[in-house]
């Protein structure tokens, strides 16, 4: 097994493993709240879409930072920042007795976590580019992986031992990943000797923006895919309280629902990696965005928790292609020497919409109702697929 192998399989692990890690107990929130005392649904969705936006918006503002530092410091050093920030953060929530607290800490979290985008930078310098998208492909897999199988984990914690030590958990699952990185993966990248001081040096250097073919097309896609997709996610636990109607049980079931959507997803990643290679990406990228219209839009009539487990998988599996083939289009168009601060200011658009969505999502439910989230979310993924489909003809994503 060559040296790039090796690298490659020990950061597919340790990525998972953060992942899961996170998903243990991120999904939870909502109940966290809860058991603070924010019992009324109108609070408790703002507290929800406010914490969850305001991690995002964080992680907007640092992510071209990180990655230029990348770019002149190393990659693997990025993402070690990222898994053991977090794993300290993220267990000091255990502590938490007041939902600003968590407000706080979260924001922290957005500050210096970010393990998918500098996981991603590694991989794209680390593999041969005859391997980019299939290794990216496999990468977002085990994202999802990671992600479905955290939220099975988290609820169970929660059920069984309270939401504090499902905190404590995910610091448990950090600390693992940065020791599978910090041992095992090789990089091969050597950043170019700056004489600048290190601020100067963590400025984004955005003409990597002008020099890349088309970037800004596929930055706008990432800005909407991850809106769609964070606009429902969050309040997957709030809309399984309101069909069940009880505490009881609503962990599980809401990790259930997010994990299965996350299994498909990560069965839809690696098929897209493998089928791009024959279609084209920007083909494999309308193709997924279509799936995901196709069954967002029943999520909005679904009446018992076991509806949204069939259709969140459906919606899943092409949701899951979305990200692997916009960045490999955007591995295809960037200087690789420069690959760090594109995919740094690709994770903060990212970050933006992941912040609006919840903002968005939280509006909507709390005026509209739930089912609402679901139909505006369809509306969206087929107004991007319909720009999509007509870029697609044109030089832009082709």
């Amino acid at each position: 097994m060559k040296s790039w192998e090796k690298s490659f399989n020990a950061l597919w692990i340790a990525e998972l493993v953060a992942i899961a890690g996170f998903a243990t107990s991120n999904p939870m929130l909502p109940l966290y709240l809860s058991e603070l005392g924010v019992k009324d649904t109108v609070s408790l969705n703002w507290w929800n879409g406010a914490i969850n936006a305001s991690s995002s918006a964080a992680l907007a503002i640092f992510a071209p930072l990180w990655g230029a530092i990348a770019d002149n410091y190393g990659r693997k050093l990025m993402l070690l920042r990222a898994i053991v920030g977090g794993a300290i953060i993220i267990s000091l929530l255990a502590l938490a007795t007041s939902p600003w607290q968590i407000l706080v800490l979260k924001i922290l979290q957005g500050c210096v976590t970010g393990t998918v985008a500098a996981a991603t930078v590694l991989t794209a310098s680390i593999v041969p580019s005859t391997q980019v998208g299939y290794r990216l492909g496999l990468l977002q897999m085990s994202v999802f992986i990671g992600n479905s199988i955290g939220p099975l984990f988290g609820g169970y914690v929660t059920e069984l031992a309270g939401s504090r030590v499902n905190f404590l958990a995910t610091g448990v699952l950090l600390a693992l990943s940065a020791i599978l990185v910090a041992r095992n993966v090789t990089e091969e990248f050597i950043p170019t000797p700056k004489t600048a001081s290190i601020f100067k040096n963590a400025m984004p250097d955005f003409s990597a923006l002008r020099e890349a073919k088309n970037i800004h097309a596929l930055l706008l896609v990432i800005l909407v895919i991850q809106f769609a997709h964070s606009i429902a996610s969050p309040i997957i636990p709030l809309v399984v309280l309101d069909m069940t109607e009880t505490l009881a049980g609503a962990g599980s079931l809401s990790g259930l629902i997010i994990g299965v959507a996350s299994v498909a997803g990560a069965l839809g990643a690696v098929c897209t990696g493998k089928i791009s290679t024959r279609i084209g990406f920007s083909q494999s990228l309308l193709y997924c965005i279509v799936g995901s219209f196709v069954f967002y839009l029943p999520q909005g009539f679904a009446t018992e928790p076991w509806h949204l487990v069939v259709l969140r998988f459906l919606a899943g599996f092409f949701m899951g292609g979305t990200m692997p083939a916009v960045n490999a289009l955007i591995a295809q168009r960037a200087d690789r020497s420069k690959q760090g601060g594109i995919y740094g200011i690709s994770s903060s658009v990212s970050s933006i919409g992941n912040a609006l969505g919840p903002i968005f999502g939280a509006l909507a439910a709390s005026t509209l109702g739930y089912p609402s989230v679901f139909f505006t979310t369809s509306v969206i993924l087929g107004a991007l697929g319909i720009g999509v489909s007509r870029q697609a003809r044109k030089p832009i994503l082709s």
